[in-house]
């Protein structure tokens, strides 16, 4: 029987569309911003709604119609076809499953604006603005556009059997492993690590690390594409696992430095929030709290002393955050996802590990090597640094004549 239009489906995935778009905008520009020094706030708020605006021009035009057209003339397992660019060939009574199809697209563009946004806390503070704005355009289309493909429009690596709920590997690990590659590529900001460096605004932190978690059920939930116990399960999952992980990173940094801090305790949740979104639909309470219990710890040390370690720039730890976080709750959706553990899945846990491990590794190997090769392109065109006297002055100045905060 042909699928029906079913408006309760339809009313859910109109609301998550706004509940995502509302983490980027204005939720991780606020949660970013807070963070940069006080010349640079404006940039961080720049970047993040130039990218909206960027991406949703590029996934309109070839972007959705890369990702999503499975079948058909030029499509296969590693990139879809043009059959639907500029949404040409989606009519008002399109649908996908019981949604307009219009719907789903648009709910896909708000996780291929915020993937790009993600980037940029990596080189925060150090990264001309036009050079910015062509980088996150080009690694759009280069890098997020196949492995959505890959992963949810009928690629190879969904064929294989890898499972991805809401974006663990299609959004974090890509943009976790791109702005690792990012800040090693650009190099520290000036005074790095002997200058210190504080958050100018913890307050405006707290309301976008906020506004992230309630987008965040759009997020995860959303993605189940019905208003049904799957939504509701991924909801609970998500609630549980930002829970956990936010109390596990307070209770390691009290063990570890004497006192719980509040950017410590809304980077945990930011870190649960990101580990369970691969496993988010699979798993039971159990799994989600065992899986914020190790996104808590775990995230802790890579975005505090392995950072210290090895000593690079990961300015606002997008890297130890939704680098780590992705690729961790993306094996681990390869064990708490079995039905045996309270999951929805029937699989051998070890062949799944296998699947998992390697559909992290081949989307980290991507984004490592086309990320490098779309900086190279663009440093070359551009300049990817703010020279000295601008990073000194602040981007705020230099790149848009403006401050923040004019007293």
């Amino acid at each position: 029987m042909a699928p029906t239009l079913d408006t309760g489906n339809t009313a859910w995935i109109l609301t998550s569309t706004g509940l995502v778009l509302f983490m980027t905008l204005p939720g991780l520009a606020l949660f970013y911003g807070g963070l940069v020094r006080t010349k640079n706030v404006l940039s961080v708020l720049m970047q993040c709604f130039s990218i909206a605006s960027i991406v949703t021009i590029l996934w309109v035009a070839v972007g959705y119609s890369l990702a999503f057209t499975a079948g058909g003339a030029g499509s296969g397992a590693l990139i879809g076809g043009l059959g639907k660019a500029f949404l040409a060939g989606v009519p008002r009574d399109a649908l996908t499953g019981t949604i307009p199809e219009v719907v789903f697209a648009m709910f896909q563009l708000t996780f291929a604006i915020i993937t790009p946004a993600l980037i940029i806390g990596a080189f925060a503070e150090r990264f001309r603005f036009g050079a910015m704005l062509l980088f996150s355009a080009l690694w759009s289309l280069v890098v997020y556009v196949p492995v959505t493909h890959w992963m949810w429009g009928g690629g190879w690596l969904q064929r294989l059997g890898a499972l991805d709920f809401a974006g663990g590997i299609v959004v974090h690990v890509t943009a976790g492993i791109s702005g690792l590659v990012a800040c090693l590529y650009v190099g520290g900001r000036k005074g790095f690590p002997k200058v210190p460096m504080p958050p100018h605004s913890l307050t405006l932190s707290v309301v976008g690390a906020g506004m992230l978690w309630v987008g965040w059920f759009g997020f995860n939930a959303g993605s189940a594409l019905a208003a049904n116990g799957t939504a509701g399960m991924t909801l609970a999952a998500t609630q549980v696992s930002a829970a956990t992980a936010a109390l596990a990173w307070s209770v390691v940094e009290r063990w570890r430095h004497g006192r719980a801090s509040v950017l410590g305790i809304i980077t945990g949740a930011v870190a649960g929030l990101a580990t369970v979104t691969p496993a988010s639909g699979f798993v039971g309470l159990g799994g989600a709290m065992a899986i914020g219990a190790v996104a808590g710890v775990g995230c802790f040390f890579s975005a505090t002393a392995m950072k210290r370690r090895f000593g690079y720039d990961d300015s606002l730890d997008a890297f130890g955050v939704h680098g780590v976080g992705g690729i961790v709750g993306s094996i681990l959706t390869g064990v708490f996802a079995s039905v045996a553990l309270g999951g929805t899945e029937s699989f051998s846990i070890g062949r799944q590990l296998g699947v998992q491990v390697l559909a992290c590794a081949v989307v980290a190997a991507w984004s490592a090597g086309a990320t490098w090769v779309l900086l190279k392109l663009s440093d070359v065109l551009l300049g990817v640094r703010a020279d000295e006297e601008q990073e000194v002055m602040g981007l705020d100045l230099t790149e848009h004549e403006e401050r923040g905060y004019d007293y």
